[in-house]
């Protein structure tokens, strides 16, 4: 599995989670809608948190992972955030941005 398909399943797993109890009917239309995950690339921390913070600002929900630390990032430090709303409205935060 790709690197951007193992980051996207693991932040989508997280929105998901949240959307469980908090908005199951944005959960509905995305999972009618296919599902649609795309993971695109950062250049810091601080910019995957302004994502965040975009997002969220839309009312989108925007979920961000922190890494365990097992490997080779420092444990606590931010490597994703998943998004889940209308694609268009993820595209106005994300349509910028490389693919990863």
């Amino acid at each position: 599995m790709r690197t951007g398909k193992i980051a996207a399943q693991h932040a989508t797993l997280a929105c998901y989670q949240s959307l469980l109890s908090t908005n199951p009917i944005l959960l509905r239309q995305w999972e009618h809608s296919g599902q649609t995950k795309v993971a695109v690339r950062c250049s810091s921390e601080e910019e995957l948190m302004t994502v965040q913070a975009q997002a969220e600002s839309l009312g989108l929900c925007a979920r961000s992972i922190r890494d365990a630390g097992r490997t080779q990032i420092a444990a606590g430090s931010r490597t994703v955030v998943g998004i889940i709303g209308k694609a268009r409205m993820v595209n106005r935060i994300t349509g910028r941005l490389r693919l990863l």
